[in-house]
């Protein structure tokens, strides 16, 4: 595994605008975490949870929901970067979301992030954009593309 950037300050964050910040490492998802996200969502639709439905549907086998694969960023984007010295960062939320592609079942994802802007908070902290685009270990098109939003406060 690489070893993650690490910012130690709003200054070294804003330098870093535009710039590709690596990818982490490969993620299976199993059926067991689809099965999971299911049960704490109360999202059970076929697609997701019946293989034996799922392999005559569309993609012939379950694929993770959406929102399961967004899930996965706060594992996934530590390994890209971490900010450091800081009391506290929030996520602050996501401007934008896109599901290209489907997570079939047994699929290895990764992360890779790009900081996008860095500007001072209403509330004295300093809001970081970054995009997070996710692909799918031998597909074509990206899985998810966030714009994920931080707040981080020295």
């Amino acid at each position: 595994m690489a070893e993650p950037r690490v910012f130690t300050s709003a200054d070294e964050l804003k330098e870093a605008v535009g710039e590709e910040l690596g990818s982490s490492d490969w993620l299976e998802v199993d059926q067991r975490r689809i099965d999971l996200f299911a049960d704490a969502t109360g999202d059970h639709q076929w697609i997701h949870v019946d293989p034996r439905r799922a392999a005559d549907g569309p993609f012939g086998s379950t694929i993770a929901h959406g929102y399961l694969t967004l899930s996965l960023l706060p594992a996934l984007v530590p390994q890209i970067m971490r900010v450091e010295g800081m009391r506290m960062g929030v996520n602050y939320g996501v401007d934008r979301v896109r599901f290209p592609a489907p997570v079939p079942v047994g699929s290895r994802l990764r992360a890779r992030a790009t900081l996008t802007d860095v500007s001072e908070a209403s509330d004295g902290g300093v809001q970081v954009a970054a995009r997070v685009t996710v692909e799918r270990e031998g597909g074509e098109r990206p899985v998810c593309v966030a714009d994920s939003l931080s707040r981080y406060y020295w």
